[in-house]
């Protein structure tokens, strides 16, 4: 440790010193204990911004995996089509579907039983009662009193009894009418209206109800299975198939059911996207930054125990069927480590070994589950991940030196006041001493006579 001077001139002058600047250069001389657990301090905190980001491009890693290796993921989505959508529409194929060809047949749409009463005035005041049942179902009925005295009034009363109808008004230029709708389609719902209404403004004319549609099942053919539907929305006749029918048609209508390989292979090309941003993170640790300082990881452990785990996992994989290798598909090693995806070769081996590429993926033992495994061993996941116990370990040091640090902080405070109270004493005595010589000459000249001030 070097040492620190304090200038103030000949000490008869009085000039003193700076006190304050000399307990700065004193204090900071001590201060230097703490350089290198400032500089240690610095380190760690440069290691734990790479391993931020080296964890969170390692969950998104994780993240894109999950993708292919969960059942209900992109492996399990599929995709329809119809030869012909006038006749059938295809609404959804979910992961349940089976990926195949259909043929159906459209020999009749679904209808739904609806009943409207005679034309009169919305503003006619009417009476009675209307009875009004759903196929097998309970029938109901429903009194008109003076809160449903009108057509609109006896709409909303309909609706809010429950009946399982819907109804309103429609109105034209003849008059308005009451119409009613069975809330079940096909002829499950087919409706029984019997009026006892009366229009009192039009001298008490019956209110008669009339069939507006009846209530029929859809009827269709199925892969040469005849089936039936209440509603032309069917969803039952293709497990995890839902197809809307829009007209009947004598001529058979192709549904394929196909995996949604667009989608898988966008899912393959992040992952692979994701892994190469890994790779990256992990090379960039291995050399210098610009001004020729290592980089924070450099010849790290953690880091060279990821890079080991990485290219493992990659080459140590478990078949499925035909299927024992990524590069079956279409995944191909760079000299950097990267990862490059061929498109068409993913593409042609979904088509042709779909099953295998499941298993591959999803199998208990399967390549995708074991490098999942491997991802969470070495990301940010507590108790075992090794990045989580890198950054464990670096934030006990941490707390050590930032403890260290605040303890020598606070001795240097001590010291400081310490310091500035004996150097301003001893300055107070140097610059008294001056004054202190004059009083010993003006004692001197009173004792001999003798003037030391002007020589003689």
């Amino acid at each position: 440790m070097s040492t620190v001077g304090i200038n103030f001139g000949a000490a008869s002058s009085g000039q003193g010193f700076d006190v304050a600047a000399t307990v700065t250069a004193i204090l900071a001389n001590e201060s230097g204990i703490e350089t290198p657990w400032k500089s240690q301090l610095t380190s760690l905190q440069a290691q734990d911004a790479v391993f931020t980001s080296l964890g969170t491009d390692l969950s998104t890693l994780t993240t894109s995996l999950l993708a292919l290796t969960d059942f209900t993921g992109v492996l399990a989505a599929k995709d329809g089509s119809s030869s012909d959508t006038t006749v059938l529409s295809l609404s959804s194929a979910a992961s349940g579907a089976v990926a195949g060809s259909h043929t159906i047949v459209v020999n009749k749409l679904a209808s739904t039983s609806s009943q409207y009463s005679d034309a009169t005035p919305a503003t006619d005041v009417i009476s009675g009662s209307l009875t009004i049942q759903v196929g097998s179902g309970q029938s109901k009925t429903i009194t008109v009193d003076s809160s449903s005295n009108t057509l609109a009034s006896l709409a909303a009363a309909i609706n809010l009894a429950g009946v399982g109808v819907t109804a309103n008004i429609i109105s034209d230029s003849s008059g308005s009418r009451l119409s009613i709708v069975s809330g079940t389609g096909g002829g499950a719902g087919e409706l029984a209206v019997t009026s006892a209404l009366t229009d009192t403004t039009n001298n008490g004319g019956a209110l008669a109800f009339h069939v507006g549609q009846d209530g029929q099942d859809a009827k269709l053919n199925v892969d040469g299975i005849d089936l039936s539907s209440g509603t032309n929305t069917v969803s039952t006749a293709i497990p995890g198939v839902t197809f809307q029918l829009l007209s009947v048609s004598t001529t058979p209508v192709q549904v394929e059911i196909t995996n949604d390989n667009s989608t898988i292979e966008s899912a393959f090309s992040a992952m692979v996207a994701a892994y190469n941003a890994v790779v990256k993170d992990v090379s960039t640790q291995e050399g210098k930054d610009a001004s020729g300082n290592p980089e924070p990881l450099f010849a790290n452990a953690t880091l060279g125990l990821i890079q080991s785990q990485l290219s493992t996992a990659l080459l140590g994989s478990t078949a499925s069927g035909t299927i024992n290798s990524v590069m079956q598909l279409g995944i191909s090693f760079n000299k950097d480590g990267t990862l490059t995806l061929d498109n068409d070769a993913l593409t042609a081996v979904l088509n042709s070994n779909f099953s295998d590429v499941v298993g591959f993926l999803q199998n208990s033992d399967s390549f995708g589950k074991t490098f999942a495994t491997t991802l969470n061993n070495m990301g940010t996941q507590a108790p075992n991940g090794s990045i989580y116990l890198a950054a464990q370990q670096n934030a006990a040091q941490e707390a050590a030196l930032t403890l260290s640090i605040s303890n020598e902080d606070a001795l240097l405070a001590t010291q400081k006041i310490s310091l500035t109270t004996e150097l301003n004493t001893a300055n107070q005595i140097l610059q008294s001493i001056p004054e202190q010589l004059n009083e010993v000459n003006e004692l001197y000249s009173a004792i001999t006579g003798f003037n030391t001030g002007n020589g003689g």
